[in-house]
């Protein structure tokens, strides 16, 4: 049972996603927020797997609430979602150690695939949120060099699985492209992160960004 804890600062948007989850025979709610503050008191109770965050909260913004949580080494994934896709709030999630950024127009079905991917150690990003990321980087200067290159320290393969995490593919569709079993790709994108010094996809993806190794529209 995959455990999840609501924060949002309107009661009708923490009702409508409980009745979402509530659906699922692999959900739970264990609990919810109105504010930041309080989601953080909440997650330290319930201990939950997955936080749905909004950004914009009284007391502690969903930006903050996330840094903490992720700060404190613990095996929780949060989800950002907002009604806003600015670069601020974007860049300011992924910053913090989001796992996912959607909009809260979302259909009911990316909202719990979101879900279940966190928790499979996946991360994802709404489409317009991986444009704005892509766009970002092409309005930057040269990537700056590095006194160490990471990538330089992956296999071929390795570079092949980054650079299908960049396009935002999940490990069914990079093992189903790849001709590999699921767990094959698993094991690539482990040993990738750990010689990129990675947390997660995301800060690979935006290493592979600022490094030069993949180019939007390359």
């Amino acid at each position: 049972m995959i455990r999840v804890v609501i924060a949002d600062d309107q009661e009708l948007v923490r009702t409508g996603f409980r009745l979402i989850l509530d659906l699922e025979a692999d959900m739970a709610v264990v609990g919810e927020a109105s504010d930041g503050a309080a989601c953080l008191d909440v997650v330290a109770r319930t201990d939950p797997d997955v936080v749905l965050m909004d950004v914009r909260m009284p007391v502690l913004d969903g930006i903050e609430a996330t840094r903490r949580i992720t700060a404190a080494g613990r095996a929780i994934r949060v989800l950002v979602l907002t009604t806003f896709d600015l670069d601020e709030y974007v860049f300011g999630a992924l910053q913090a150690g989001a796992a996912g950024f959607l909009l809260k127009d979302a259909p009911r079905v990316q909202l719990t695939s979101a879900i279940r991917q966190a928790v499979a150690g996946d991360a994802l990003l709404a489409p317009s949120v991986t444009r704005r990321l892509i766009e970002r980087f092409v309005r930057t200067d040269a990537p700056r060099p590095a006194a160490h290159d990471p990538i330089a320290a992956l296999s071929a393969r390795e570079r092949e699985v980054l650079g299908l995490v960049a396009q935002g593919l999940t490990n069914a569709e990079i093992a189903r492209r790849l001709f590999v079993a699921d767990a094959t790709v698993k094991t690539h994108i482990a040993r990738m992160l750990a010689k990129l010094g990675a947390r997660d996809r995301i800060q690979a993806i935006v290493l592979a960004y600022e490094s030069g190794f993949i180019r939007p529209g390359g």
